[in-house]
């Protein structure tokens, strides 16, 4: 009998004495939003990291006792959050923030975007606006955003450099655009950019038909075809405007953008549907039933006065719903936190309910919501055992967000992109203490400018 007491108190204190695991990284001493189905808030929380995924997550003195690494971030004092998800976005537009702005829409195209995009984009445009673009994702928070443009191969290798997640759309268009000429050239250059990006760790590429109105029947059907046989995402801007609805209208038997792409079939179950303002509760219903991902863009909608999406009714409706910021051209920048905060109070408004959405349903739009609109849920969008570490470490210590009562409504009304303090995606720090890691930040701001006096000169051209 003393033998084995002896064995069993021998075993318990070898259990109490097992070495603590090693892991990559360690953040310590912060509150925790985590944005998972129970919504938990863990305060003087940590989170251990390991090969870029969260190992464990907990209080501080558990996972401390649990876990050691060589790198801990101290973020007393400070909120970690789920990185932020930007669900729409045309990067390399960052490079025409501010051309044109306070004017019709029809004006705003004809007049000076598509002109400026005949003359400038190329694929050294892409590239210098799509660092322009990553550095101020970074610095505001997003680690993951969805794009649709052309070059899209030169926006993943950018992308991937810089170490940011992504799904990327190559746009496809009935028109000669400046990457391929010809629709069938754009597919051909779409299938070897999924071929060439499928399965890296942070790259998803996806097929991005433009709209209803400037791709065929044939052609959105064609697309489909693409992403199905690569089962890829599929991207596009629907039901985004009353001229898009009057066109598909005319065209197509009186059916609106919604219920004339359901009627064809073009609905795959990986489908990204940007803007959906034009819609019902019936149309809805179709795209809950099709299991389609809405990029919600209040600023970019206001700007341009494209309506307001029924986001209450949405939300009702448990749609895969998330915010996006559009292009910079229309925006005029990529900060989510801006975002929060229209949406926030543009329904309320429209509605006439201040209960209509609230903040926390917001913040979960531009996390985990974000990231089932992307479809990417199972890797992303909370802080959980198992998923992508993509993480934001904030500053919470600011005038203007002093006193805090209650976190939810500091991190959609008063937090700024500038109280981000340091990104972590896949594991590994890409800003630390406002000071981006993988980018220069100097060099990219030199070379953006520079791109500004080729623009300038190019409009003042005669076509």
């Amino acid at each position: 009998m003393l033998i084995v007491m002896a064995t069993f108190l021998g075993v318990l204190s070898a259990h109490a004495q097992s070495p603590a695991k090693m892991v990559d990284l360690i953040i310590f001493g912060g509150t925790l939003v985590t944005m998972d189905a129970n919504r938990n808030i863990i305060s003087n929380g940590a989170i251990a990291i390991k090969k870029g995924e969260i190992a464990a997550i907990g209080k501080s003195s558990e996972i401390l006792r649990k876990y050691k690494s060589r790198n801990k971030i101290n973020a007393v004092g400070k909120v970690v959050i789920p990185g932020l998800v930007n669900t729409h976005t045309h990067i390399p537009m960052v490079l025409f923030r501010g051309i044109a702005d306070d004017m019709e829409l029809q004006e705003w195209l004809t007049k000076y975007i598509f002109p400026a995009e005949a003359r400038n984009v190329d694929e050294d445009f892409v590239r210098v606006g799509t660092r322009l673009g990553l550095a101020e994702l970074i610095k505001s928070g997003t680690t993951t955003y969805c794009d649709m443009y052309y070059f899209e191969d030169a926006i993943a290798e950018e992308t991937a450099k810089a170490g940011v997640r992504a799904v990327l759309g190559q746009t496809l268009i009935d028109f000669p655009a400046p990457d391929n000429k010809t629709f069938a050239d754009a597919l051909k250059y779409t299938e070897n950019f999924i071929k060439k990006w499928k399965n890296h760790p942070l790259i998803v590429p996806a097929v991005a038909p433009h709209a209803p109105y400037t791709v065929s029947r044939d052609h959105l059907l064609q697309a489909r075809e693409l992403a199905d046989k690569y089962d890829v995402p599929l991207i596009i801007h629907l039901a985004e405007a009353e001229s898009e609805t009057e066109f598909v209208k005319k065209n197509h038997n009186g059916l609106t953008p919604v219920r004339y792409v359901d009627a064809i079939g073009f609905f795959n179950n990986k489908t990204i549907a940007a803007h959906v303002i034009q819609v019902n509760e019936e149309e809805i219903e179709i795209l809950k039933k099709n299991g389609v991902g809405v990029a919600h863009n209040p600023q970019s909608n206001l700007k341009l006065a494209a309506g307001i999406a029924p986001i209450p009714t949405m939300l009702k409706h448990e749609l895969r719903l998330g915010l996006g910021t559009d292009g910079a051209a229309s925006n005029n920048d990529l900060n989510l936190w801006e975002e929060m905060d229209t949406a926030a109070k543009i329904h309320k408004v429209s509605t006439k309910d201040p209960k209509a959405v609230s903040a926390e349903q917001v913040f979960a739009m531009a996390t985990i919501g974000g990231a089932k609109a992307l479809h990417l849920e199972s890797l992303i969008g909370s802080l959980e055992v198992g998923k992508k570490a993509d993480i934001v470490i904030l500053d919470f210590d600011s005038v203007h967000q002093t006193p805090m009562y209650n976190i939810y409504s500091h991190l959609v009304y008063a937090t700024k992109a500038s109280d981000v303090n340091t990104v972590i995606i896949e594991g590994k720090v890409v800003m630390k203490q406002r000071r981006l890691l993988t980018l220069d930040e100097n060099a990219i701001k030199k070379e953006a400018n520079l791109y500004k006096q080729k623009i300038v000169k190019s409009l003042n051209q005669k076509p």
